[in-house]
């Protein structure tokens, strides 16, 4: 592959810099995705999966959690105890309410 910088404008070159400084960052991550193809690809050859192999578990995702309490404003509204408490129910704490009245 033979380029002739000398030829091209500067909109040119800056675009070509960008599409090589792109391809070098970017160049481990492929050689990686590629080592880890013909890994899992030679362990499903032997009958395995390459977790078995390496002895790591598959991400587990966790099941979607059931709304546990809902807006007394806008029942549709609803949170399931887990992860940040949203304003309602912050709101609704502080004025008093007790957390069992805004269970489902």
């Amino acid at each position: 592959m033979d380029i002739d910088l000398d030829s091209m404008s500067l909109k040119e070159l800056k675009s070509l810099q960008a599409q090589v400084a792109k391809a070098i960052s970017t160049y481990e991550d492929r050689r990686k995705r590629d080592a880890l193809a013909e890994l899992e690809e030679k362990a499903r050859e032997l009958g395995f999966s390459l977790s078995e192999l390496t002895g790591t578990a598959g991400t587990k995702r966790r099941a979607a959690a059931q709304p546990k309490y809902a807006n007394p404003e806008n029942p549709s509204d609803t949170w399931s105890g887990r992860g940040r408490k949203p304003r309602w129910f912050e709101a609704a704490i502080k004025s008093g309410k007790p957390a069992e009245s805004m269970a489902i």
